[in-house]
């Protein structure tokens, strides 16, 4: 049997050996044509009436050794995403536009169907609409199957920076770079590869009168941000059935766009106080036992922590239940409620009732996808059953369920949360958690697996405009479970798009424990918090590989003590040794280093101590549209301020600059006009480049003169 799939996996950064390469041709091109066909000699493409001889692909792809993520547990499933043995290819002659070509495939077992392609060439005849005020050199991508993409300028000036496009990783001036907006699970070194689990077609120009714009679709863009021409973004936009874009333009300094841009899509809403202390959790801590060892250890060393995230409670068998409980399957799909516990877990009401008696609230994993594996146990095999049965499962363009295509959890089905009916029967399977366990909350990890340009969902849209909004629809679904149930709305997600402002909290993502991802960690939080995300955070110091030096643990806790959300993290190991915790007892003792915990210690009881200021100042950003996490730019216009882009507000009244580099003595921060005290000393600075001390236990904090008296008590430590 041959393979062809002229879109292949739809990965949108590699291709899979059985597809075409480029999927859309330009005209002059040549197409790379690709085949799957184990035991067969030889394959042949008649194309176009020419007949070509296929070549047998020996070597791996480029793009597949191109994803591992180096070391950690999801590196091999993501390199050999792409995989298939048995593949053939051949490169067609140069295309011409205006014509439709045909091919197919054959071998001496089999003949594929007919396959089209219609090479396509940019016109700026005008076919369309581009609507927006400072829009110019329009330009479509037509073929003779139809209208495929519009392209676009908008102005920029010398000197304007560019900032925003969701959570970016590389840099917070994204000015001469080229990047897209299409939400992707980048396995680790998002900054390297330039790709986000949270991407936005919206950014602001600042440095000049000071404008922002948002291409208002869900569809993938693209942009070029005056690499190719200094004076000019170029602005690339997937097309559906109309061939129109609506381009917003917002005037203003940056808190009047992003004010203007958040009325349009959503803002977030005050979260509880509690969610701004410490988070602590492991891949690993798997039983009842290991959990509460760690928080006994946190309370043993007077480490204060105010939240656990339970990432192992579930045999992922649609994880709804606590691994080993005991029930009676339901075997029309409905949600189970009646349990018996044992084993790993063997009482989660009263271990979650003795965490909330220490003041520790309590969050569960989740993902937005129901395994498929034969192997699997009756209620899920049941629940997949229903999913498909009952229409709640995102659908292929034939109408057969999707599965989804990535590396994690491959082959899994897909909730439609586009319709209220779906998000319900998904939800109720969980509701005993909140309602009868008690729970607090949801990690709601993943979100980026739907990949198809052609899948359908149940509101009526298609891959290419829905996938990019399924973790907006994902996160708002437990966020509604909570508050139906009279929980605060307290998720946990890492995908988003545009409207993710308004559902919840979110992190960086999976990162390696180097200085390198952490950099690129602050630059995420900076340019997320310029796009409306309030609550924010990531896991300090990385959660992959070996357990960080003690160093860069150390730096990495101080600067996320000046965070939105403080936590640490670490990634599953296979239950091998040794294990990779990141508690800070557990780098001491793998470190040797003995200043650890005691700086932990200071830095967490500092977090409990700042507790009254983040709350206040949390609401001040979602009132007032002033990020949280603040890039200066916000509120200074000194284009000094552009020299040192890690720098950042924490509300109104402090600055923060993370020691971010290994070995540092001594740290400058640039602190832009007025008058300012450093945090540790109470000593007046003076506006401009100050060079201070940092010791393994300082941060470079300084506080708005007028505003010490107030906050001086908060460095009481």
């Amino acid at each position: 049997m041959i393979t062809h799939r002229p879109y292949g996996v739809e990965h949108p950064y590699a291709t899979s050996p059985d597809q075409r390469v480029p999927v859309l041709p330009l005209s002059g091109e040549r197409v790379r044509l690709g085949v799957l066909a184990a035991d067969v000699d030889a394959v042949t493409c008649e194309f176009d009436s020419v007949s070509l001889s296929m070549n047998k692909v020996t070597e791996a792809s480029s793009d597949a050794a191109a994803l591992a993520g180096g070391e950690g547990h999801l590196s091999a499933a993501q390199a050999g995403a792409l995989g298939g043995e048995g593949g053939w290819s051949v490169e067609t002659p140069e295309l011409v536009a205006g014509k439709t070509y045909r091919y197919r495939f054959h071998s001496a077992l089999s003949t594929t169907d007919w396959f089209e392609v219609s090479p396509a060439e940019w016109t700026s005849e005008p076919v369309g609409t581009v609507n927006g005020s400072l829009v110019g050199d329009v330009e479509w991508l037509v073929s003779a199957a139809g209208v495929h993409r519009a392209r676009f300028t908008l102005p920029l000036a010398p000197g304007e920076h560019v900032v925003g496009f969701g959570e970016r990783y590389d840099a917070v001036d994204q000015r001469g770079k080229r990047l897209d907006a299409v939400v992707f699970e980048q396995y680790k070194a998002q900054g390297k590869h330039g790709r986000t689990y949270l991407p936005m077609p919206f950014a602001h120009v600042i440095g000049g009168a000071g404008w922002g714009f948002h291409v208002r679709t869900s569809r993938r863009t693209w942009y070029d941000v005056g690499v190719s021409t200094q004076d000019r973004m170029t602005v690339e936009v997937d097309l559906g059935d109309k061939p129109t874009v609506d381009v917003a333009i917002y005037h203003g300094d940056p808190t009047s766009v992003l004010r203007t841009f958040l009325d349009e899509v959503g803002r977030a809403e005050e979260l509880p106080p509690w969610v701004l202390r410490l988070w602590a959790s492991g891949n690993e801590w798997n039983t009842q036992d290991i959990v509460m060892s760690r928080m006994d250890s946190h309370r043993d060393l007077d480490i204060p922590v105010g939240v656990i995230v339970i990432e192992a409670w579930s045999n992922e068998e649609g994880i709804t239940i606590f691994r080993d409980a005991q029930y009676q399957v339901t075997t029309d799909g409905k949600a189970v409620t009646d349990f018996t516990y044992a084993g790993a877990w063997p009482s989660p009401r009263e271990m979650i009732a003795e965490l909330h008696a220490r003041g520790i609230k309590v969050i569960l994993w989740q993902i937005p996808l129901l395994k498929t594996d034969p192997d699997l146990g009756e209620q899920v095999q049941a629940d997949a059953q229903a999913m498909v049965r009952d229409g709640h499962a995102v659908l292929e363009a034939d109408g057969s369920p999707y599965h989804n295509r990535g590396w994690w959890f491959p082959k899994a089905l897909m909730p439609d949360l586009t319709v209220e009916r779906t998000r319900k029967w998904w939800t109720e399977k969980r509701r005993y958690l909140i309602e009868d366990l008690d729970i607090d909350g949801f990690k709601t990890d993943g979100g980026e697996h739907a990949w198809g340009h052609n899948l359908r969902y149940a509101d009526g849209k298609r891959g290419d405009e829905g996938n990019n909004l399924f973790p907006v629809h994902y996160a708002r679904t437990f966020g509604d479970l909570l508050r139906s149930a009279g929980k605060a709305p307290v998720t946990f997600s890492r995908a988003g798009f545009t409207g993710s402002q308004a559902h919840g909290i979110y992190w960086a993502g999976d990162e390696d424990s180097t200085w390198e991802a952490y950099r690129s960690s602050v630059i995420a939080g900076l340019t997320a918090a310029t796009c409306g995300i309030v609550y924010w955070g990531w896991d300090l110091a990385g959660f992959s590989g070996p357990v960080p030096d003690a160093e860069l643990y150390l730096r990495a806790t101080a600067a996320s003590t000046f965070m939105p959300i403080m936590q640490y993290h670490s990634e599953f190991n296979h239950h091998k040794k040794p294990i990779r915790d990141r508690t800070p007892w557990y780098v001491e003792e793998t470190t040797g280093d003995p200043r650890v915990v005691k700086v932990f210690r200071r830095f967490a009881t500092l977090r409990e101590q700042l507790l009254d200021y983040l709350t206040e100042q949390a609401r001040v950003a979602v009132t007032t549209d002033r990020p949280l996490m603040r890039p200066l730019f916000f509120d200074h216009t000194d284009p000094t301020i552009w020299n040192h882009p890690l720098q950042y507000q924490l509300g109104d009244d402090l600055l923060i600059n993370p020691v971010t580099e290994p070995n540092a003595t001594t740290w400058t921060t640039y602190l832009p006009p007025g008058t300012w005290i450093d945090a540790w000393t109470g000593t007046p600075v003076t506006a401009g480049l100050v060079t201070r001390d940092v010791p393994i236990d300082v941060v470079p904090v300084y506080c708005r003169a007028s505003a010490w008296p107030t906050r001086a008590p908060l460095f009481d430590i």
